[in-house]
């Protein structure tokens, strides 16, 4: 449409970081392995995260002009029908997340007003906390879903908001713990004894095989997201250039803002002080980190006990309003460009009409409206259904545990027909020769496909085996492939 707004470098940027960045695999990573993580995060950013990145980046820039995204690569570089399969249970694990996310959302809110977590606790005239937060969670989804239609340029604006809020928490990590060692005279508050510091965890019992692969896996997802923009190359200047720049900056950025900030950690933070409170969890450790780091400053500064605790409060807080606005953008970002993907991307006959319209301004409205009513009727159901609703959603979010990350396999594997196929432009190229590409692509997908299949077995490898959520994890992929399968066949007879 012309005169239509386009993203620039920075916006793609900053919804990348939203979609891809969270700032609790720091502290999470930190809590699990010290500095121990940092080199499992290093091994998975040079594995998966950048070899995939990179691979975004040539599609984008080859496919500049196509509105499907991830749909169009695969469907040009392989097939329609694996295009689909691969995108549809990509989408359908991106709707689970949404009816999660806007129930989680209201945690760092509620830290951020109340200094910690009362979701759970609130009861208003009669209503459980649980019933709350899905009316809370139900007006978010509407709320967003009207603003998100409207437009890129108002989506854009909000992940904007998102993406700065990230980059000004780790800004607040680096400059604190560093003003903290300053302070200190160069100590670290977590010691680095030797080699083995950065190989074994402090807590002994991870560093049996199976909790380092555990944490590999953990460590892999953490970068998982960034296809998820690649549906707005064709809304981006310049794309050809713009879009995989975009890309590469992102990637490396958020490689080495994971890695240096959990080394920033243990400047303010001895990790058997933090192991020994049984009050710290993988839900609060965020918050108790950040907490830690503004008594830090404020003691290190000499300002007085109750000073630094206050201090510490206030960097709590800061967290939970720097989180709230990531999960805010991230789901700007993710309530609309996976469904752009998939409606813009595949034929029109595979949708009914009302599904498949697309506005003058480029926003699939009635889809939109149709996927927020979904999530709504999702969140609906689990507030008020009881107990079993709730325990049967926790097995759909395993159903999409696994299901979300497939499609990555199914990108990587798409690639080595788009390098082997010449009559594809490819203005940009990282990997100049298709040996190069292959590998690349080879190499994104083993690591995957074995995360995969150690996330599927893992809940049977233990002290008391999960044989349950093991099957559910397999049944997800299975279950989203025959829908897609079904619906394609489906198109496929209407067309003949």
């Amino acid at each position: 449409m012309k005169g239509k707004k386009k993203l620039t470098l920075i916006p793609l940027v900053l919804m990348v970081f939203t979609s891809v960045f969270g700032f609790n695999n720091i502290s999470k990573a930190f809590y699990k392995m010290g500095y121990a993580a940092i080199p499992w995060y290093i091994l998975s950013g040079l594995a998966f995260f950048i070899p995939y990145a990179f691979i975004i980046a040539e599609y984008g820039a080859a496919f500049k002009d196509e509105k499907g995204g991830i749909y169009s690569w695969m469907e040009k570089s392989v097939g329609a029908k694996f295009a689909f399969v691969g995108t549809f249970m990509w989408y359908a694990s991106y709707v689970i997340w949404m009816v999660s996310v806007a129930t989680e959302i209201w945690i760092p809110l509620s830290n951020l007003i109340f200094g910690k977590d009362i979701t759970g606790k609130i009861s208003i005239l009669g209503l459980t906390g649980t019933q709350i937060l899905g009316i809370l969670a139900i007006l978010f989804v509407l709320i967003v879903t009207f603003v998100a239609s409207k437009g890129l340029d108002k989506i854009s604006k909000v992940t904007s908001i998102g993406g700065t809020a990230v980059a000004l928490l780790n800004v607040v990590l680096l400059v604190g713990a560093v003003l903290v060692l300053i302070l200190h005279g160069g100590k670290l508050a977590e010691p680095i004894t030797s080699i083995k510091t950065f190989i074994y965890s402090p807590n002994t019992s991870n560093n049996s095989l199976m909790n380092l692969l555990s944490f590999l896996v953990f460590a892999v997802f953490a970068y998982g997201g960034i296809e998820a923009v690649g549906g707005l190359v064709d809304e981006t200047e310049k794309p050809e250039t713009t879009f995989p720049k975009g890309m590469i900056v992102s990637a490396i950025f958020i490689a080495i803002g994971y890695s240096v900030g959990i080394f920033l950690c243990g400047t303010f933070l001895n990790w058997k002080v933090l192991g020994d409170d049984s009050s710290v969890n993988l839900a609060n450790i965020t918050y108790i980190i950040m907490q830690n780091l503004g008594y830090s400053i404020g003691s290190s500064l000499g300002v007085g006990q109750a000073a630094s605790i206050t201090l510490g409060q206030i960097f709590a807080r800061i967290v939970g309003l720097s989180m709230f606005l990531s999960y805010l953008g991230a789901y700007f970002t993710l309530i609309y460009t996976p469904l752009k993907q998939l409606i813009e991307g595949t034929p029109n006959k595979l949708w009914p009409e009302v599904i498949g319209k697309v506005d003058e301004d480029g926003v699939p409205k009635n889809a939109m409206w149709i996927q927020g009513i979904i999530v709504c009727a999702f969140i609906a159901i689990i507030s008020f259904g009881g107990s079993g609703v709730s325990q049967f959603f926790s097995y759909i979010v395993l159903m999409t545990n696994v299901a979300m990350t497939i499609p990555y396999m199914f990108i990587a594997i798409a690639f080595i027909g788009f390098k082997k196929k010449k009559e594809i432009k490819k203005p940009f190229e990282i990997f100049k020769t298709y040996k190069s590409g292959a590998t690349a692509a080879v190499i994104v997908a083993i690591v995957v496909f074995f995360a995969n299949v150690f996330t599927i077995i893992e809940p049977v490898l233990g002290d008391k085996p999960d044989v349950k959520s093991t099957l559910w994890m397999i049944i997800g992929p299975v279950f989203f492939s025959v829908v897609a399968l079904i619906m394609y066949g489906r198109y496929e007879k209407k067309i003949k």
